[in-house]
């Protein structure tokens, strides 16, 4: 009979100290680039994490806060999601081992998450576009939305609704103003 257990199964000593840090704080982000567009020009149903795969020139360069994500898009391929079209320029300090701005990359993604992409963006008129580039944890990652192109008058009232919003806003703030 070892330890506390009784049946004679194992068990850490318990102590009063916290856990040992990790030395990732995997709570924070750190934001490059985000697609404002995109949430202006889809209708974002659905939003999936995802790791990058990266060349340290690349890293370094979004490092510096230099990335756009305007015409980006991902797509399933015999089973691997990859981002197309995202733009992260040379590093400025980098050699003749520069990456190309606009090359392929490859996310990173379960394998259930990769079908469930593909399932989406299988069915008319839906697409994956990122929303966010950003560090989690010293990680570069991407926020890729599940997307359905908006019409125009969709985008005109999603406007008009924004701007009544926000005169209502303003609207409660000067009146708690007043009557203070």
């Amino acid at each position: 009979m070892a330890g506390r257990g009784g049946r004679g199964e194992w068990h850490a000593p318990q102590t009063n100290k916290p856990a040992a840090p990790t030395g990732r704080d995997t709570t924070t982000r750190t934001v490059v680039a985000s697609n404002r567009r995109a949430r202006f020009d889809y209708a974002i149903e659905d939003v999936f994490e995802a790791g990058l795969v990266l060349t340290g020139t690349e890293v370094k360069s979004l490092r510096q806060g230099r990335a756009s994500l305007v015409d980006g898009f991902a797509e399933v391929e015999r089973g691997e999601a990859w981002l197309e079209a995202v733009h992260i320029p040379e590093y400025t300090e980098g050699t003749w081992t520069n990456h190309e701005p606009r090359r392929r990359r490859k996310l990173l993604l379960h394998a259930a998450e990769i079908d469930k992409l593909a399932q989406a963006a299988g069915q008319s008129g839906y697409t994956l576009v990122p929303l966010q580039l950003y560090f989690r944890g010293g990680r570069a990652k991407v926020e890729i939305g599940v997307a359905k192109g908006k019409k125009t008058f969709d985008k005109r009232q999603a406007l008009r609704n924004a701007t009544d919003e926000r005169e209502a806003q303003r609207a409660m703030r000067t009146r708690t103003r007043v009557g203070e």
